[in-house]
């Protein structure tokens, strides 16, 4: 199993060691794990003058799986926009073909209280929000920045689907539903946007090789009322790129931190890119206090959906788990009564409980 690893920038290359140490637990128990680091975003610039090096693309490509860190730091706020961090994620996502990206938001018992909501509103939450990832107004031609005939000047982009783009999403999304509570919401903003009918319309007709599952439609921002009003009423939500952008960063705050959730981008053929959902929060690199946890999670993931081995993905999320049930927390989780503890020691506090 060749895994590319991308620690990236900010508190990337701390929570990616972690994330090593568990591999190499497993690797130590004669899994066959080769890992080969590579450089993404601003470390990426740094390194060879371009976010997304042609090196880095070329391990990509080789390997079975990429794990990655975060992108971004204030340093590279000031480049060209095609050499600034973020661009090297966005290219690593097309470039590999990863259109559907799986961000699961549950919520661990023992971190219940961490949530910003009730109690009773997440208690048993478990949502996967599927998310396209290489297509809408994100990576939509023409955009730029013009001026008009009267001189003033105007920012603009293009939101488009076709239709083949949101078909394979929709499978995707109608089998994971199969295999969870048969539920999909389809997301969108049918109501004003053309491109919204247009998937509105495909999505319908996808779900009728799916009579098994149930689908509904609902309006974005309805959406984003209804997954702080009653967030247990979804199963799978199925949305473009920038409404799952903003809806999976959202259902992220339910579970109590984005340092808990982690990610996987999807291939045809499900090869992925997995990552944690947070940025690279280069206020607190450096100082040993990031939370590990969602990039560990995201090795299970990777285990799940690229090597296809349940076993290891559920022992992995059974080794968190223990860590959590023996009260050990990250700043972002911490509640009194627990142990606060580093990034590190909680990397090695899952490798003990794995």
């Amino acid at each position: 199993m060749k895994i590319a690893v991308l620690p990236g920038d900010g508190i990337g290359p701390e929570i990616i060691a972690q994330a090593v140490k568990v591999m190499n637990a497993l690797r130590s128990d004669g899994f066959p794990i080769e890992l080969e680091y590579g450089h993404l975003g601003g470390a990426g610039y740094d390194a060879a003058g371009d976010p997304f090096p042609a090196a880095t693309e070329q391990l990509s490509k080789e390997s079975d799986a990429v794990l990655l860190g975060a992108v971004g730091g204030y340093q590279y706020d000031n480049l060209p926009r095609p050499m600034r961090p973020e661009q090297g994620l966005l290219r690593i996502r097309k470039g590999l073909g990863l259109f559907a990206n799986l961000r699961p938001a549950m919520v661990y018992p023992e971190l219940v209280n961490a949530s910003s909501l009730k109690p009773e509103l997440v208690a048993g939450l478990n949502i996967m929000i599927l998310r396209e990832l290489t297509g809408d107004i994100y990576f939509g031609q023409p955009r730029g920045i013009r001026t008009l005939e009267n001189g003033e000047r105007q920012g603009f982009d293009t939101m488009h689907y076709s239709e083949s783009e949101i078909r394979r999403v929709a499978h995707v999304g109608f089998k994971a539903a199969l295999k969870r509570g048969k539920k999909l919401c389809s997301v969108d903003k049918a109501n004003v946007l053309d491109t919204s009918m247009f998937w509105r319309e495909i999505v319908s007709d996808v779900a009728k090789e799916y009579p098994q599952v149930e689908l509904s439609h609902m309006y974005v921002d309805n959406a984003a009322m209804q997954l702080v009003r009653a967030p247990k009423q979804f199963d799978v939500i199925l949305t473009g790129n920038i409404f799952g952008d903003i809806l999976s960063d959202e259902a992220s705050m339910l579970t109590g931190s984005i340092g808990m959730l982690p990610s996987a981008s999807l291939d045809s053929n499900n090869k992925g890119l997995y990552e944690p959902c947070h940025g690279s929060a280069p206020d607190i690199a450096g100082k040993d206090i990031a939370n590990p946890l969602a990039t560990i999670l995201s090795v299970a993931m990777m285990m799940r959906y690229t090597f296809e081995r349940e076993d290891v993905a559920q022992r992995i999320e059974t080794a968190v788990r223990k860590t959590l049930q023996n009260g050990l927390r990250t700043g972002d989780i911490y509640e009194a009564g627990t142990q606060k503890v580093g990034c590190a020691a909680m990397g090695d506090a899952v490798v003990a409980s794995l």
